[in-house]
């Protein structure tokens, strides 16, 4: 059982536990109690004074004092008029999520919110009641307020949720679980609305994903160099070491740690450094029997995915860093007795991380699939046949209809790629005039991660054709030839023309739910 404390720091990988691996976690009591020492000291300091959203409008009518007969309604105004998302539903892994950040954040006692709310934020997550959430909506400051009024909806008995698969009315699962709405009693719309923990859930499930993808990425690269039976200076700890990036050397020790015991690998020394004669001559010239240097997408890979890995590292520090924050406004500060204002709700730093993510995740794609156009082009790898064909050639089309899927879903992300951190559109009637556009960010970060997975699939696919042909699975490493072994139980050898997208969707399914520790941290 892990136990949330609100003065402890919360890592990534506990948050992986819960809500990737689902192990059950509970509050301390301290955390109940620094919720409702926040409350009872908001409730004696509020009164004889103006604070914002408790006796205010909200955004560009906050002048507008309102009386305390209606102050309740205000919360509910608040919830229900921006319970206005549109798109596809957030899948539930991504809602579990941002309703434990959004818990993280109360917790710590500056929001000034009933402890109800936090008690049933965890009754939801324990018995696996997800509230339906849209993917638009939030412009990500003033927080995400459109997707987390869409929560907070569920949060009062109201819209849907999803529950065993099904999306059905709140009000009809709350009664079968017995699950009690909360009761608004001071500030608790406004707080459950304003903060970053939408973009910060999605962000914090990208970053897990991503460094999963990249775990992948580099045993797809250490295989097809072994296909290629490559030379091993190209990730060596001489030639990496020179260059001081930590990502690049902590990639090419991976590659050197599942290649170690590979029969592929050659030595630089054998061919090029004995002093024997390795050239052929065509009449004019003197060649080399092989190749002095393979392609950049062969030989760089711990140069090409080197930042990628540094990337994934700092973004997982920045979004820790907002996980264990308070993004709500006003802050609401005990010690000091004094409430304050201003906007710790702006995504800023969650934004340009899953932009640089996108970024990152997407030059990922383009290596693996410029690796599948190596494996596909015989004349490029001068051993393998045309789209790694093992039928009959002209009759046959092997690899060449997942190749154009491949490329396609590359050229998306690549679009995808473009900045939404610096997309900022003035709304609210100026009064947001710079946002983050952070969940925006996010969700899409999260599409390329999905594209990458499907683009690494079939790299996958082609690589165990290639191995086939080759006939060289006894000849791989252990690490490389486990896995070979694992897929090849998903998607048998083929010869035959056959539909090739439930495979694709297999493969994709199975290494974004699965993880090699290749320990590249």
């Amino acid at each position: 059982m892990i136990k949330i404390y609100p003065s402890k720091e919360f890592s990534i990988d506990e948050f992986n536990s819960i809500i990737i691996n689902k192990k059950p976690f509970e509050l301390d009591d301290e955390s109940l109690e620094s919720v409702n020492e926040s409350y009872n000291f908001l409730v004696e300091f509020s009164k004889d004074k103006v604070i914002y959203g408790i006796n205010t409008g909200f955004g560009p009518m906050a002048q507008y004092v309102i009386d305390n007969e209606d102050q309740i309604q205000l919360q509910y105004n608040l919830i229900r008029s921006h319970a206005a998302g549109v798109g596809e539903k957030i899948p539930d892994l991504y809602v579990k999520a941002i309703m434990f950040v959004r818990m993280r954040s109360i917790i710590q006692g500056y929001s000034g919110i009933h402890p109800s709310c936090v008690k049933l934020l965890l009754e939801m997550i324990n018995k696996d009641v997800y509230p339906y959430i849209p993917e638009h909506g939030g412009v990500g400051a003033s927080g995400d307020l459109v997707q987390l009024s869409h929560l907070s909806l569920i949060m009062i008995g109201e819209g849907q949720v999803t529950f065993k698969g099904q999306i059905r009315e709140t009000e009809e699962v709350f009664k079968e679980l017995g699950i009690s709405p909360i009761q608004v009693v001071l500030r608790e719309g406004l707080s459950l609305i304003n903060g970053t923990s939408v973009m910060t859930g999605i962000g914090l499930i990208n970053i897990i994903k991503a460094q999963q993808l990249l775990n992948w990425a580099v045993a797809a690269s250490a295989m097809i160099n072994e296909i290629v039976e490559s030379f091993d200076d190209y990730f060596s700890k001489e030639l990496n070491g020179v260059k001081r990036h930590n990502g690049q050397s902590k990639v090419a020790k991976s590659l050197r740690d599942i290649l170690a015991d590979s029969k592929l690998i050659n030595r630089r020394e054998n061919h090029f450094y004995n002093g024997t004669n390795n050239y052929k001559n065509n009449g004019r010239n003197h060649i080399t029997q092989r190749k002095v240097q393979e392609y950049y997408s062969l030989r760089c890979v711990p140069q090409v995915l080197g930042p990628v890995l540094d990337t994934i590292k700092y973004a997982e520090e920045v979004l820790v860093n907002e996980m264990n924050s308070v993004s709500d406004n006003p802050i609401v500060d005990v010690a000091t007795k004094n409430v304050y204002h201003g906007g710790n709700f702006h995504g800023d730093y969650v934004s340009i991380e899953m932009d640089k993510i996108k970024l990152a995740v997407t030059k990922l794609s383009m290596l693996s699939e410029r690796h599948l156009a190596f494996l596909c082009n015989s004349k490029l790898n001068e051993k393998l046949p045309p789209f790694v064909n093992l039928g009959t050639l002209g009759l046959n089309l092997g690899m060449q209809g997942v190749q154009f899927t491949a490329t396609s879903t590359v050229a998306e992300n690549q679009t995808l790629s473009n900045s939404m951190y610096v997309h900022s559109i003035p709304t609210n009637n100026d009064n947001q005039d710079i946002v983050s556009m952070g969940t925006n960010a996010a969700m899409m970060t999260k599409r390329v991660i999905d594209n990458a997975y499907q683009v690494l699939a079939i790299e996958f696919m082609a690589l165990l054709q290639a191995v086939d042909y080759l006939e060289y699975s006894d000849k791989l490493s252990s690490t490389t030839g486990k896995i070979y072994k694992e897929l090849r139980k998903l998607v048998p050898k083929f010869v035959s023309d056959t539909p090739k997208y439930k495979e694709i969707e297999l493969l994709s399914k199975f290494l974004f739910e699965n993880n090699i520790d290749l320990k590249i941290n």
